[in-house]
């Protein structure tokens, strides 16, 4: 093990004490609730439950943060909370026959009418195409494109090979691609 190695090992071994010390938990909710807010919404959990998603989110963090063992960043370790959190949610909205869907009215500093019909046609494309992609891709679209993590943390997020991310992006990019050239040719 060279002393880079040991360098992380003690910066993730710190940091995953400062974690389980007192206000870890607060720490952690202050500085990534929008993250898994924004995970949430793009992974297909319906507006009317993302109060109570993230809510689960933060209860499963707040039990298992003392577990926390710093070998990945902890974003990545929240990714695997929220993925796991929204993929109930929605199996839930299935057995319920309720459609998760992205609020259409998205915020604009100052919205006009063409604006706001815009922008609520950007989110339904937006949701149509998260919907059509299968979960692998959805994640990768979600952690890359949304989120704007570079490849190799997609990759160490999702626990796969980096030339699978590679692979999964290209092939994500390529189906939305094919769906703008659709929705252009759409009168």
């Amino acid at each position: 093990m060279g002393i880079r190695a040991l360098r992380e090992a003690a910066v993730a071994v710190d940091r995953s004490s400062d974690l389980t010390a007192e206000g870890g938990f607060a720490a952690v909710y202050r500085e990534y609730f929008p993250f898994v807010w924004r995970c949430l919404r793009a992974l297909g959990v319906a507006d009317a439950s993302l109060d109570d998603a993230a809510q689960e989110v933060f209860v499963v963090v707040h039990r298992r943060l003392a577990e926390f063992r710093g070998e990945s960043s902890l974003r990545t370790w929240l990714y695997a909370i929220v993925r796991n959190v929204a993929a109930n949610q929605r199996r839930g909205a299935q057995r319920s026959s309720v459609q998760a869907e992205l609020d259409p009215a998205l915020p604009s500093p100052a919205p006009d009418p063409c604006e706001r019909a815009q922008d609520r046609e950007a989110a339904d494309f937006v949701q149509q195409f998260l919907s059509a992609l299968d979960d692998k891709k959805r994640d990768v679209f979600v952690l890359a494109l949304l989120e704007q993590l570079t490849i190799p943390e997609v990759a160490e997020t999702l626990g796969i090979p980096l030339n699978t991310a590679y692979t999964r992006l290209r092939s994500v990019r390529i189906e939305l691609r094919r769906a703008l050239a659709e929705r252009e040719k759409q009168p």
